[in-house]
C-alpha cells in the first residue's frame, strides 16, 4: 500500500449503500423498520439531502423507469446524465442504426441452409436488463427479413418486475409468436428457459455453474425436459410452492419424441437481447472465447454467428460484434482524480465489484493509473442472500478502515451490497438485518474517517429495501387472497439519501439553485470536496463552502 498522500488534502471516503432509498416509513419500509443509529447520527451531524436516482435523472427513457446499480454507478461516476440502457437502444431503433451491420449479418446466417436465429435474454418489461419492446421489434424484423426458423431462450425475472409473473410473460410471448406466424410456414418456438439467478445470468464470475446450466439448456438442449414453457413453469411451482421466478430450474422444451426443439447448431445465429452487460457477459464469453475459456466444460462449441445487443465490456471489447454501439463516457470523476495524482481505493464484495470499478469508470475495467489506484474484490457468498443477509458489509468496512489507518489514499470508495441483494429476495426480516449491517459498517467507517480527520460521503445508487411490497396504482400495498403481503423484489423509483460529514474542520452547506438534484451531481460534489477543478460539462455540486 502506498504511504504517500497528496499534501494538504484530507482523505475523502464515499460509501454507496446499494439499494437503500428513502421510503414512506410505512410497515413495508425495511430501512425505516431497521435500527439505524449511525445513519441517524450522520443526519444530525452534517448535510443531509435527498437526490433522484431513477428515470431521466440517470439517463433512462422515462421517470417511470426504476433506477438500477449499473446506471446509478455510471451516472455517479460520469457527473453527467448519459443515455443509458433501454434509452440508448431506443435511440438506435429510432435512427435505424440497430437494423444495419450486425443485424443484417445475423439474418444472413440464420436464413442460409436451414439455419436458425436464436434470441436469448430476460423475458421482462422491467427495462433494466432487457426490454419487451425491443424483443417484439426483433421478432417483427426477423419476420420481415425472412427468418423462417427462430428459437427463443427465455430467462425469467422475478426481480425487476412483480414476482411469480413468469407464466404471464410466457403466455404473452406465445401470443406474440402466434400473431406473427399464424397462417405462415414460419417455424418459431420457445426452446428453453430458467430463472435468472440460477440460469445463465451470473455476474462477475461469482458462480459459473449458473452459466453452465444455461449453456446446457439453450445451446445443448440437455436440461430438464418439458413439453412446453407453460408446463415447465407450472411443474416447477408445484414442486416448490412459492418459489420465486428468478430461482426456477433451467429447462429445455422437447417435442413428442423427446428431442430438444432448439439446440444451437453449426451455422446458426445467436443474439443476446439483454442490453445490460453485467449478467450477459459470461454467456457471451462462452460463445466467443476460444480454447482458453476456463469457465466450465462447454463440450463441442457450435460454429455460429454471435452478437450482443450492445457492448458489455469496453476493456475486452466484449462482445466483438453487437447490434448497438455503447455511449462513450470520458472524464469520469476517478479519471479526473487520477490525473491529479491522488491515490484511490475501490473496495466491494464481488456482487458489486464491477459497479465500483467498471461502471463507476464509465464502462472501463482497468484503472486509469495502476500506480495510484487499488481495487479490492471481496468474494461474495454463493448462497441465497437472505440466508446470510449481513453479506460482506463488515469485511468491506474492514478494508476501508485499514486503508485509512495505514494512510496513502486520498479518495476511497466502497459499496455495501446488502440493501439491494437481500431486498431482491423479498424477505422483509432478512432485509432489515441487511440494512442494520450496512448501518453498522457505515458507523465503523465514519469513526475511522473522523479519526483520520477526513470527510465522509454516504449515498445510494437506487432504492429497493425501503419499499418491499407490491402496490396498486394508488400506492396501496397489495396482498394475496389470504391477506399476506405480496412482497416486492424489484427496485423502486424513490429518491436516495446523501450525507456529507466533514471531520476536518471545513464547513459546508447545501448549494443553492441546483435544479433537480440527482446522482449526476455527485461527481462534482466529490471534486469540490477534494478541491479539484470540476469539468465544465458536469452537473453542479450539491454543496458549497459555508
Amino acid at each position: 500500500m502506498s504511504t504517500t498522500t497528496t499534501p494538504g488534502v484530507r482523505p475523502l471516503v464515499l460509501v454507496v449503500m446499494d439499494g437503500v432509498g428513502t421510503g414512506t416509513g410505512d410497515a413495508y419500509d425495511a430501512v425505516a423498520a431497521a435500527a439505524t443509529p449511525q445513519l441517524d447520527r450522520l443526519r444530525d451531524t452534517g448535510i443531509h439531502l435527498e437526490v433522484a436516482a431513477h428515470g431521466t435523472h440517470v439517463g433512462l427513457s422515462s421517470d417511470s423507469d426504476m433506477g438500477n446499480s449499473e446506471v446509478g454507478h455510471n451516472t455517479m461516476g460520469a457527473g453527467r446524465i448519459i443515455p443509458q440502457g433501454a434509452k440508448r437502444v431506443d435511440d438506435a431503433v429510432r435512427g435505424g442504426e440497430i437494423w444495419e451491420g450486425a443485424w443484417q449479418d445475423a439474418v444472413a446466417a440464420a436464413t442460409a441452409d436451414g439455419s436458425a436465429l436464436h434470441l436469448i435474454g430476460l423475458l421482462s418489461d422491467g427495462n433494466v436488463h432487457s426490454s419487451w419492446d425491443h424483443l417484439m421489434l426483433l421478432l417483427d424484423h426477423a419476420k420481415s427479413d425472412g427468418v423462417t426458423r427462430l428459437r427463443l431462450h427465455t430467462l425469467f425475472d422475478g426481480r425487476d418486475v412483480e414476482d411469480r409473473t413468469a407464466d404471464r410473460f410466457a403466455a404473452r410471448l406465445e401470443e406474440a409468436l402466434v400473431e406473427r406466424t399464424d397462417g405462415t410456414d414460419l417455424d418459431w418456438q420457445i426452446a428453453s428457459g430458467g430463472g435468472r439467478m440460477v440460469t445463465t445470468m451470473d455476474r462477475y464470475e461469482a458462480n459459473w455453474g449458473v452459466v453452465e446450466a444455461g449453456w446446457r439448456a439453450h445451446v445443448q438442449g440437455e436440461a430438464r425436459p418439458f413439453e412446453s414453457v407453460s408446463k415447465a413453469i407450472t411443474t416447477l411451482r408445484e414442486e416448490t410452492p412459492g418459489i420465486s421466478d428468478q430461482l426456477l430450474e433451467a429447462f429445455t422444451v422437447v417435442d413428442a419424441d423427446g428431442e430438444a426443439v432448439g439446440p444451437v447448431r453449426d451455422g446458426d445465429a445467436v443474439i443476446i437481447f439483454n442490453f445490460r452487460g453485467d449478467r450477459a457477459i459470461e454467456l457471451t464469453r462462452a460463445f466467443v472465447e476460444g480454447d482458453g475459456f476456463a469457465g466450465f466444460d462447454r463440450g463441442t462449441v457450435p460454429d455460429i454467428f454471435f452478437a450482443g445487443m450492445t457492448l458489455y465490456d469496453g476493456d475486452t471489447n466484449m462482445p466483438p460484434v453487437r447490434l448497438v454501439q455503447p455511449p462513450t463516457i470520458t472524464d469520469t470523476v476517478s479519471e479526473v482524480i487520477a490525473r491529479s495524482g491522488m491515490h484511490q481505493l475501490a473496495a466491494s464484495e464481488t456482487q458489486k465489484y464491477g459497479h465500483m470499478t467498471y461502471f463507476w469508470n464509465g464502462n472501463r475495467s482497468d484503472p486509469f493509473d495502476a500506480e495510484t489506484e487499488t481495487y479490492i474484490d471481496i468474494p461474495s457468498d454463493q448462497i441465497e442472500f437472505d440466508k446470510a443477509p449481513r453479506m460482506k458489509a463488515a469485511e468491506t468496512a474492514d478494508y476501508v478502515i485499514k486503508a485509512l489507518e495505514e494512510g496513502g489514499y486520498t479518495f476511497l470508495r466502497s459499496n455495501l451490497a446488502g440493501g439491494d441483494m437481500v431486498g431482491h429476495t423479498g424477505n422483509f426480516e432478512a432485509t432489515i438485518t441487511a440494512v442494520e449491517a450496512v448501518d453498522e459498517a457505515v458507523g465503523r467507517i465514519a469513526t475511522a474517517v473522523e479519526a483520520a480527520g477526513g470527510c465522509l460521503v454516504v449515498t445510494a445508487d437506487h432504492g429497493n429495501s425501503e419499499d418491499m411490497v407490491e402496490r396498486d396504482k394508488q400506492g396501496q400495498p397489495r396482498t394475496s387472497q389470504d391477506g399476506t403481503p405480496l412482497w416486492k423484489t424489484a427496485h423502486s423509483t424513490n429518491p436516495v439519501p446523501l450525507y456529507v460529514v466533514d471531520y476536518s474542520g471545513h464547513r459546508w452547506e447545501p448549494a443553492e439553485g441546483v435544479e433537480a438534484p440527482g446522482l449526476s451531481n455527485l461527481a462534482a460534489t466529490l471534486l469540490v470536496l477534494l478541491d479539484l477543478e470540476v469539468p465544465q460539462d458536469y452537473r453542479p455540486a450539491l454543496i458549497a463552502p459555508a
